[in-house]
């Protein structure tokens, strides 16, 4: 079966490319992310998934990038986060749909799946949606059990992996996110020294106690 499968990333892309192969299927990667701010981040995303495709010999497809759209049809959404995504899966798997039918493969995919972080219902229902809009099969699988493989296996090759998803709300989101984390980290910590000096207090009022 040839299959065409959305790549979101270069990481992201090792388990499920191995899965499908492993599975028979006929993988061709198609990268479309118009969502990707900036350019740069774009294209050192574009670079690392190119640079391993071309190791393994894997067939990699490449579609326009296109920002401007982007933002006028799930940047508009803003801060409303399942709403933004999920007319940004939409904007993807319509465009790779539209070329896996135009360049008659049998069924599409996505790589997005591997990550916790995305909205894996939505993520399934689009890619049905746009599949069925062509006529042609989606084969979606929830690969969010890959992740701690793909991680290890991308930090083996050396990837450069991200820290946000793609667009600049994400960015945005990330950060707020690693501030609110460290914030965390740092308020337990404060707690722990408190209690620890108190209960070092207790301790040497209770000795001068008991030296009386």
């Amino acid at each position: 079966m040839k299959l065409l499968v959305h790549a979101c990333c270069g990481p992201c892309s090792l388990e499920p490319h191995r899965w499908f192969v492993n599975a028979g299927c006929d993988v061709t990667l198609a990268y479309l992310n118009s969502n990707i701010h900036p350019r740069e981040e774009n294209l050192r995303r574009l670079e690392t998934l190119r640079a391993w495709a071309e190791t393994q010999g894997v067939s990699l497809l490449l579609g326009d990038y296109d920002p401007e759209t982007w933002e006028s049809l799930a940047g508009v959404y803003g801060s409303n986060r399942e709403n933004r995504c999920r007319m940004c899966y939409r904007m993807r798997f319509e465009e790779l749909a539209s070329i896996a039918k135009d360049q008659g493969y049998d069924a599409i995919s996505t790589t997005l799946s591997v990550s916790p972080y995305q909205f894996t219902q939505v993520i399934e229902e689009e890619l049905q949606r746009a599949a069925d809009a062509v006529g042609i099969e989606a084969l979606f699988q929830d690969f969010r059990d890959r992740y701690p493989d793909a991680t290890r296996r991308s930090r083996e090759l050396g990837m450069y992996r991200q820290n946000y998803c793609g667009c600049h709300f994400s960015n945005e989101e990330a950060a707020q996110e690693r501030e609110e984390s460290k914030a965390a980290r740092k308020a337990a910590k404060v707690a722990i020294i408190t209690a620890r000096e108190k209960a070092r207090e207790f301790c040497a009022e209770k000795k001068k106690e008991m030296e009386y």
